[in-house]
């Protein structure tokens, strides 16, 4: 029987090769005569599902986005999607607008979404889009190569310019409370210390290991942080360390990468910098290796409601593309390489 409508929406944070995934779902779900529209805004447009949440693509759009970054669709978090009755809203929305299948790109609040919706009769299958690859069933996610490479990148033209002044540097990236974008660029550029949110750590030891690198002679040492560290940070008087040298802090303020890099300077007594890699992670162009995975989840989530299969997650396992429940691939938890952490702060 064919396949009256497809909807496809990205969800949550932004991530390169979304489009990538949204051109190539549209280019292979009309070679097989499956009329594909996207809904804008994530949820959020599933639940109003107004004229301009609704994307009907044209030739050329496909043409011009597939190697945009960013969502074309647009993209957001959905709180009112908790509420039971505004999820029977949504399920109405799509059955009443002869929506037989919904393809949910994002991470792991989108496809609780999914899930949810399925209760309620959708068939779903949701493709791994975030940056952050903290889905423990899938080998990589859509994003993650690209975030890495900028956060690399940024990384390498920080160790040029700290090595021209002979001066230590701190460079932030991104990953939520994932540490796999800072392990994985401490690995690519020779990063000397490496701090992430799965690991507990403190002020004391990373001022002791950069000592320790000044007197080996190393006076450009980079440290990668990952951001949502903070709540693994042992507890020290940061505030007293930064006010008996003349800066200025209120009592309720929190530690970050600059207030960091300040207190390490008077430790250390070495003039530390910070920067911030922050969203060019997010918004910068797909790697080739994003796209070809784009492409390769799009082809599998069209051939499984092709072949009458949905409220499934697709990922990638041993290189190959796979997928399994949605709740499965939500109860795998995400493994983080320790050795190699642990392997790197001892170099």
């Amino acid at each position: 029987m064919a396949i009256k409508k497809i909807g496809i929406l990205t969800s949550g944070g932004d991530s390169p090769g979304m489009n990538a995934c949204v051109v190539s779902v549209a280019r292979i779900a009309n070679h097989y005569g499956m009329p594909l529209v996207g809904i804008k805004r994530g949820y959020n447009g599933l639940i109003e599902m107004n004229d301009h949440d609704i994307e009907t693509f044209t030739e050329s759009e496909l043409l011009d986005i597939a190697d945009l970054p960013g969502t074309y669709l647009r993209t957001a978090r959905c709180k009112p999607f908790y509420d039971p009755e505004v999820r029977k809203q949504a399920a109405k929305n799509l059955n009443d607008n002869d929506f037989e299948a919904l393809i949910v790109i994002g991470g792991d609040g989108s496809f609780n979404g999914a899930m949810l919706l399925a209760d309620l009769g959708i068939p779903c299958v949701c493709i791994p889009g975030t940056i952050d690859n903290d889905l423990g069933y899938t080998e990589k996610t859509l994003g993650y190569d690209t975030a890495v490479n900028v956060s690399t990148n940024a990384v390498r033209s920080i160790r040029a310019t700290s090595r021209s002044h002979d001066r230590p540097h701190i460079v932030q990236v991104m990953g939520r409370r994932s540490g796999d974008i800072a392990l994985k660029t401490a690995m690519a550029t020779g990063a000397e210390l490496l701090i992430v949110p799965e690991r507990e750590w403190s002020i004391e030891d990373t001022a002791e290991r950069f000592i320790n690198l000044i007197k080996r002679g190393n006076n450009r040492a980079t440290l990668i942080i990952g951001e949502h560290c903070w709540h693994q940070m042992k507890p020290f008087d940061w505030i007293s360390v930064l006010r008996e040298n003349g800066i200025a802090v209120h009592d309720d303020e929190e530690m970050d990468v600059d207030k960091l890099a300040k207190v390490l300077k008077y430790l250390c007594k070495a003039e530390i910098r910070a920067t911030t890699v922050g969203y060019t992670q997010r918004g910068a162009t797909p790697s080739s290796s994003d796209c070809s995975f784009a492409f390769a989840t799009a082809e599998e989530a069209v051939n499984l409601i092709r072949s009458g299969r949905s409220n499934v997650a697709i990922g990638q396992k041993h290189g190959s593309v796979y997928n399994l429940p949605i709740e499965d691939a939500l109860n795998i938890r995400h493994k983080f390489n320790h050795a190699s952490f642990e392997l790197i702060n001892k170099l």
